[in-house]
């Protein structure tokens, strides 16, 4: 029939196969087929679609970005197959998840309890690791989802927006300033102040902030996470400015948080791989946050 495009299955298994496995020969071996088969496959796709969909580098075919794009338009296809040919009873599943301490710790564990009471059939492994590894973990395919609090762009790698907040100051309730619904960085001079270390590329940020302002606070003690700046800062020891999320729904009870009025801003993301579909579990996953995450102090879903 005139004007009708025709799709061929085969070709999206090839494209599929060769997506996940990187060679014509391990694509070929998954799909039973020999190599010659795949490629043909592969060169009709793009004949048909007009696109090129690999390029070879050094002997391994790499996907292009519209390839990657496809692939992500098959994953309703390729669930619903999986569906019609799956067994009754659903197999375990298994969700590779990496978070840096910050949102491992009390956060996700929280919700890890609740999607596999609610999924029995799942199955999560935590890894608590830094963001750079969170990402690196994703490139080598060790892990199918990630949480990371920082703007890390590599190839390969999706990052989609999670949560925004804004930048609070956690004290003591007794402190002087918690009487004001909002810090200024003139408040903090001469301020003993908690600060987080110098790999963070925040404390850059705060620093450029008070040096804008002329403040300058004591800097007491330095903290490699926002949990243990907020813990510091409960003790009376002094002031910490922070990413409010999550650490202000397990803290709001002994800490006062208050907006920090300053251009800082922070982003959670889940990270995933642009090389290669999204698991069903990960998406589930990712659904489950979204909806049960507790609206927190100065954060908002992106």
């Amino acid at each position: 029939m005139a004007g009708r495009t025709w799709h061929s299955l085969p070709e999206y298994e090839a494209l599929r196969a060769l997506m996940e496995s990187g060679t014509t020969s391990k694509a070929a071996l998954r799909l039973g087929l020999s190599q010659s088969a795949v490629s043909r496959s592969i060169a009709s796709l793009e004949a048909r679609l007009g696109r090129i969909l690999f390029e070879r580098d050094g002997g391994r075919l790499r996907p292009t970005s519209e390839a990657a794009q496809l692939n992500r338009r098959l994953d309703p296809l390729f669930e619903a197959l999986d569906r019609i040919d799956g067994p009754t009873e659903p197999a375990q599943e298994t969700l590779r998840l990496t978070a840096p301490p910050t949102y491992a710790h009390r956060f996700l564990v929280g919700h890890m309890a609740t999607f596999l009471r609610a999924n029995p059939h799942f199955f999560v492994s935590l890894e608590v690791t830094s963001s750079e590894d969170v990402v690196r973990r994703i490139q080598e395919d060790r892990s199918d989802l990630g949480l990371s609090g920082v703007d890390i762009t590599r190839e390969g790698i999706r990052l989609t927006p999670y949560r925004l907040s804004e930048a609070a100051c956690a004290m003591p309730k007794d402190h002087p300033l918690a009487e004001r619904q909002v810090i200024w960085p003139e408040d903090l001079h001469n301020q003993p102040l908690i600060a987080l270390s110098h790999r963070h590329s925040r404390r850059a940020q705060l620093e450029k902030v008070l040096t804008n302002s002329r403040s300058v606070p004591q800097i007491v003690a330095e903290a490699s996470t926002s949990f243990a700046a907020v813990d510091l800062a409960q003790t009376g020891l002094g002031v910490t400015i922070v990413n409010p999320f999550p650490v202000a729904q397990y803290r709001s009870e002994d800490v006062i948080f208050r907006k920090f009025a300053s251009p800082i801003a922070y982003r959670t993301y889940f990270v995933t791989s642009d090389h290669k579909p999204t698991p069903a579990i990960a998406r589930a996953f990712i659904r489950h946050l979204r909806l049960h995450t507790a609206k927190t102090p100065f954060t908002e879903a992106a």
